[in-house]
């Protein structure tokens, strides 16, 4: 954007990788995550199949890359959530809503016909730095 500062973050490891984005983009305040999925850090391998372990690695995979980026789970605004079977909108939110047990982020959820690395769930963020 014109005017703004933008800068694209990525850990040498994650540029390893080779995806065709970064993990994440800081426009001002705001870091903007690529949507992860419940993938093993480094790895382009799911956690134990299920909804659960990948909403919960999902998860963790987003606040760890807040953490390196200079936020935290308590500054996401605002999260997307792409859910491989709608069906399991019900179990991936039990895992979800222990990520923010106080005043969680704005959030739209919405079922897609496949996702990376054949994931149940992908959710993108973002949010304020500290």
């Amino acid at each position: 954007p014109k005017g703004a500062d933008v800068e694209h973050l990525n850990t040498p490891e994650y540029r390893e990788m080779g995806v065709p984005f970064p993990e994440a983009v800081r426009v001002d305040n705001m870091p903007y995550l690529s949507g992860p999925v419940g993938n093993v850090p480094g790895e382009f391998v799911l956690v134990d199949a299920g909804i659960d372990a990948e909403t919960r690695q999902t998860m963790d995979n987003i606040a760890a890359a807040l953490a390196r980026y200079g936020s935290s789970m308590d500054e996401v605004v605002k999260c997307t959530v792409f859910l491989a079977d709608m069906a399991e909108w019900g179990a991936m939110n039990e895992i979800y809503r222990t990520y923010f047990p106080d005043n969680p982020p704005a959030r739209s959820a919405l079922g897609a016909s496949g996702l990376a690395l054949n994931a149940r769930v992908e959710i993108g963020c973002f949010a304020a730095l500290r």
